[in-house]
């Protein structure tokens, strides 16, 4: 027993005395970073271009306005929680992200999307409570981006975009989506 507890503190005493030096092993040169790749979709669901049906009269919290609904079969409860939902309206050569306030039919109004699973609902209503609306077109044609949510940002550089903000060109090549 006495010869094993030698020979293991033998066997410990050389391998502690023992070390490597820094020209035993060769380093390799540092790679060159690649170029940056396109963006990518990263799970972002669009529509195509689209009508709505008719509208009809309807009251929101109280406000009168007309309301029509776009079919979204890809907006989940996760989504509404969690995710950033962008709708566009286009007309006379132009794109604008809802909400969308102007001044049409000689009154202030407000087009606004209203999100829930797998609907959009499309409101218009008049900033002066007199009880007339102005219409909502079916010539309108919108469009959505669903953009699911993901991890939360960790410092300034990675945060969360304010997809809002952006222009409707912006978040197309953001996303490489075909305006």
């Amino acid at each position: 027993m006495k010869t094993i507890k030698a020979f293991f503190s033998i066997f410990l005493l050389a391998i502690s005395t023992i070390s490597c030096s820094g020209d035993d092993g060769a380093n390799g040169a540092d790679g060159t970073n690649g170029a940056d790749g396109a963006p990518g979709t990263a799970n972002v669901i669009y529509s195509a271009w689209m009508t709505a049906p008719a509208a009809v009269a309807e009251t929101v919290d109280g406000t009168s306005g007309l309301s029509t609904s776009i079919n979204a079969p890809e907006l989940s409860a996760d989504i509404l929680a969690k995710g950033t939902i962008l709708v566009y309206m286009s007309f006379g050569g132009g794109t604008y992200t809802l909400p969308y306030t102007s001044t049409a039919g000689g009154s202030v109004n407000t087009i606004t999307a209203i999100s829930s699973v797998q609907k959009i609902k499309l409101f218009r209503f008049k900033h002066a409570a007199d009880g007339t609306t102005v219409s909502l077109p079916t010539t309108l044609n919108w469009r959505y981006i669903l953009i699911p949510g993901g991890k939360a940002a960790a410092t300034a550089k990675t945060a969360k975009l304010d997809y809002s903000k952006m222009s409707y060109e912006e978040v197309c090549s953001r996303f490489n989506i075909q305006p």
